[in-house]
């Protein structure tokens, strides 16, 4: 029986059936981070949604049978920039590999306490110079790139030449007029054409790193950001299955899954796939980079878009270990939990209300089902993550199977989410959790003073949902009302 899996490919904008290329060897590339610093949570995101998918695509076809890449960009101007700043006394090249090596460190246990899986491969941009090379020589030769004053640059005209590659823009689906207005072109004399862009460009002694340049050109450089992805995507998931530079079969040179934020679609992905599909594959170069394209919706924090100037911008490590974002650490299946709740497609508005619920329900769930044991995935719950990562859907299932009591189905769907359920013994509860019982039962002492028995009700339905189990009394000595609480196993 074939795996009913529907994915919503950006390219063609509508949802697909999956067919693998190779369903012995299913291949994902996702476009990772730059390492120059934190990671932010919209950063998580992609992670998150692209974790989960990874673990569906191996629950579906074995986990022999799937390949992830997520590549690290360790070449760019903001690692440069914090290199001279942090390691001013040491060379350029070792003050860029502390920064890269302390940031790449910082990302992976951000991520790893998000529950994330490591990916199969992780190629860095640095440890493929001489693939970016040989592909931008390759290009070279096809007539679709050019030498100017040490540069070199993609001409984007020429792709309509190449009869089997994609018309430039078929994935952002935009017009010229506002392609260059999206991409903020750089209007160089140099150009032939001002959607040109650059796969390779002179360093600057002292400031840049810099390797021997392809094209004859005599000046040290260091590759374009677009061409970065294409060369990593071809070491880790076109050559072991025999494809590559040196292979013409185009049906060789395509990976099923190309993902990433919906800020890549243009210009990083855009170009990817020109250059990819201009590259590969024989002389007219190959269809398709990727069958499917992936983008995942923005992420704004309570209701606004995250940026420094506003002061909202919060990192994946200050909401894990300090009192950032409302006045409190953050465990990382919180932050799992309420990423999953909207669905990767949609905007995400990152609140301190949605980790909220988001704790309370994983408190209830733990509560009800912590200690039992994994069963079968239900079929309902595959069934919505298989219709391109339904989530929401998916959550829906999980309450119903905790109604229902059906707890090895809860704690199975979970572990193929990636959701640990955190401890709930009173004396575990995250003290400022704890402080949070401790005021929502004063409130409602104070409301049955005050005879508001329907804020007393409420505020104990609240206390319930966060799995709290209440019990009224009297003070012995004073004879006025007390309560005393437990988590409920």
């Amino acid at each position: 029986m074939q795996p009913n899996l529907r994915l919503y490919n950006t390219l063609t904008r509508t949802k697909e059936a999956f067919a693998p290329v190779d369903p012995a060897n299913v291949r994902m590339y996702v476009c990772g981070p730059t390492v120059y610093d934190y990671a932010h949570i919209g950063n998580a995101r992609p992670v998150i949604v692209f974790d989960v998918l990874y673990r569906l695509l191996r629950h579906l076809y074995g986990e022999a049978h799937v390949r992830y890449a997520r590549n690290l960009t360790d070449v760019d101007d903001k690692i440069n920039a914090r290199a001279a700043r942090d390691y001013p006394d040491l060379p350029l090249n070792q003050a860029i590999a502390k920064v890269t090596e302390t940031t790449t460190a910082q990302f992976h246990a951000d991520v790893d306490a998000l529950g994330n899986l490591r990916p199969d491969d992780e190629p860095r941009a640095t440890g493929h110079i001489e693939e970016m090379k040989a592909i931008i020589e390759r290009l070279i030769a096809r007539g679709v790139a050019y030498v100017a004053e040490e540069h070199v640059l993609f001409h984007v005209p020429a792709v309509a030449g190449m009869k089997q590659a994609p018309r430039y823009g078929s994935l952002a689906r935009r017009s010229l007029d506002e392609m260059i207005s999206g991409a903020r072109v750089d209007v160089a004399p140099y150009k032939r054409d001002p959607m040109d862009f650059v796969l390779w460009k002179p360093s600057r002694e002292g400031i840049d790193p810099g390797w021997p340049s392809p094209a004859g050109i005599a000046t040290p450089g260091r590759p374009g950001w677009h061409i970065e992805c294409s060369a990593m995507s071809m070491k880790a998931l076109l050559e072991p299955f025999g494809g590559g530079l040196s292979c013409d079969d185009p049906a060789k040179n395509v990976f099923d899954i190309h993902g990433g934020g919906i800020d890549l679609v243009f210009p990083h992905h855009e170009n990817e796939l020109a250059q990819s599909c201009c590259a590969f594959g024989g002389e007219g170069g190959a269809p398709l980079m990727a069958n499917y394209w992936m983008h995942n919706g923005f992420l704004q924090v309570e209701g606004e878009k995250m940026s420094k100037s506003l002061g909202n911008f919060v990192t994946i490590n200050e909401l894990l270990a300090t009192e950032t974002f409302g006045g409190r650490t953050w465990p990382g299946e919180v932050l799992r939990l309420a990423m999953l709740r909207t669905h990767y497609r949609q905007p995400i508005d990152w609140t301190v209300k949605a980790l909220e619920e988001a704790e309370r329900t994983l408190l209830d769930w733990s509560a009800a089902a912590g200690d039992s044991t994994a069963g079968k995935v239900p079929a309902a719950v595959l069934d919505a993550l298989s219709d391109d990562l339904n989530t929401s859907q998916v959550l829906a299932e999980l309450h119903a199977l905790r109604k229902a009591g059906d707890f090895a189905g809860l704690k199975a769907s979970l572990d193929l989410l990636g959701i640990a359920l955190p401890q709930v013994a009173t004396t575990q509860i995250d003290p400022a959790l704890r402080a949070n019982v401790e005021a929502l039962i004063a409130a409602r002492l104070e409301a049955r003073r005050a005879k508001n028995f329907a804020e007393s009700d409420r505020i104990r339905d609240e206390l319930a949902a966060m799995s709290i189990a209440l019990k009224d009394g009297k003070d012995p000595a004073t004879g006025e009302p007390v309560t005393t609480w437990e988590v409920k196993r």
